[in-house]
């Protein structure tokens, strides 16, 4: 079939939807088409993100490899880049790429970038420090596979992301009844496998960077904050960027290195999420793709790096800027998750908002909730009800802020009888 695209220079872009669409407009100042390739069930894109394909000239919905192979054919379009923007589809993004002749990670690790008991074998195999796991493929064995495992441990699906689905089982009586845990992804694909892995107590970072022709550059380091030392199933309470002369800074760097390495991770961004436990660091997960809210936020909002233009530029085949030039911040960076941790039930009102605007520091206030809305128990990113971005001229500064918005705001939900 002849498009109107044929021989048109063009761009890939998997599933960008968010923050991601940020990547459109840099790909048409270059003077390409955009072709969008969403790979999720399109009933559940249009409803997550209504606007998806504003900036698309072409819009793909097709989950499978050989589907999007032919529909690309189709356009007979000059592609000159495949870009991955989510985890969704970051091993398609890689595999079409090097099918393609062009720059990107490569096929050979595409999968365990993505999936995460492949991600564990891997890790495993170079010899990169884990959690203690096993995988089950039915939910009747997450109690046995717990109990070898050790409590406290952690089901989780092997695919996804955002922490939906994630269940901490602390002993064996949470293993009894998990007739909730989530069958779809956050994706809203079918969940096939879960792992079930040792709890690592210690201090949660994620560590952000650009990679170009394998060199390893850190964008910054973020630590997500909890309100005390109790075990957790869910990391989003509070973010925040630490310095590079905190004493974990250089340990998660160099490990972060390593692992990068370990998975073929040669080209563009990378957000990697370890646990710091008694001076070692152990992987959680690893994303080839930018970071989501609020650290793509900050990038924006308060350094020097433009990610999606040089997420584009690295994978054109160009060299980005930060490959030479470090970026630079101009204050620390935060975030506050005000979550739902009660019953779920309807919301009344949010207090404090109009004060929160006002605070110093305040740079971004998103509301996922209005009054007369179902507020489900926080579970994922998906369902925090308010999410603030903030900042401060030190780290002393910044914590301080975080709790002040944490003081100011207060969730009224009336429990549903």
């Amino acid at each position: 079939m002849t498009s109107s695209l044929s021989g048109t220079p063009a761009v890939v872009l998997m599933d960008p939807f968010g923050p991601n669409i940020g990547f459109k407009p840099k790909v048409a100042e270059r003077g390409m088409a955009v072709i969008s390739v969403y790979t999720m069930p399109p009933e559940h894109v249009r409803t997550r993100w209504p606007d998806h394909a504003v900036g698309d000239t072409v819009s793909i919905y097709a989950t499978e490899l050989g589907e999007i192979r032919a529909r690309l054919d189709e356009l007979e379009a000059d592609i000159r880049a495949v870009v991955p923007t989510s985890d969704a589809s970051m091993d398609k993004a890689d595999i079409l790429a090097e099918e393609f002749g062009l720059p990107g990670n490569g096929a050979r690790r595409a999968l365990a970038r993505r999936d995460k008991s492949v991600m564990r074998e891997t890790a495993a195999l170079a010899r990169i420090r884990i959690p203690r796991y096993l995988l089950v493929e039915d939910v009747s064995e997450i109690a046995g596979a717990a109990d070898e495992v050790g409590f406290p441990a952690f089901v989780k699906p092997t695919t996804g992301g955002a922490s939906h689905g994630v269940r901490l089982l602390s002993g064996p009586r949470d293993a009894e009844d998990l007739s909730a845990l989530h069958r779809t992804d956050h994706f809203g694909q079918p969940v096939e496998a879960w792992l079930v892995e040792q709890y690592v107590r210690g201090r949660e970072l994620g560590v952000n960077a650009f990679s170009h022709d394998g060199s390893h550059h850190i964008v910054d380091v973020w630590e997500y904050r909890q309100p005390d030392d109790r075990d957790y199933s869910f990391p989003y309470w509070e973010w925040a960027q630490i310095s590079p002369d905190d004493p974990d800074w250089q340990t998660a760097a160099d490990y972060v290195r390593e692992v990068l390495d370990a998975f073929d991770v040669r080209c563009g961004p990378s957000h990697t999420e370890i646990k710091m436990s008694a001076g070692d660091a152990y992987l959680i997960e690893l994303g080839a793709r930018l970071p989501a809210y609020p650290m793509i936020d900050a990038f924006l909002a308060h350094s020097d790096l433009d990610p999606h233009r040089q997420t584009l530029a690295g994978r054109l085949g160009e060299v980005p800027k930060i490959a030479s030039t470090p970026v630079t911040f101009d204050s620390f960076c935060g975030a506050n998750a005000i979550r739902n941790d009660g019953a779920a039930g309807r919301l009344v009102e949010i207090r404090g908002l109009d004060k929160v605007e006002r605070l110093p520091g305040v740079d971004k206030l998103v509301v996922s909730y209005r009054p007369g809305d179902m507020v489900p128990t926080t579970d994922s990113i998906r369902t925090i009800p308010v999410m603030v971005s903030v900042s401060a001229q030190n780290r002393e500064e910044l914590v301080q802020r975080l709790a002040t918005v944490r003081d100011t705001v207060e969730l009224v939900i009336e429990p549903v009888r």
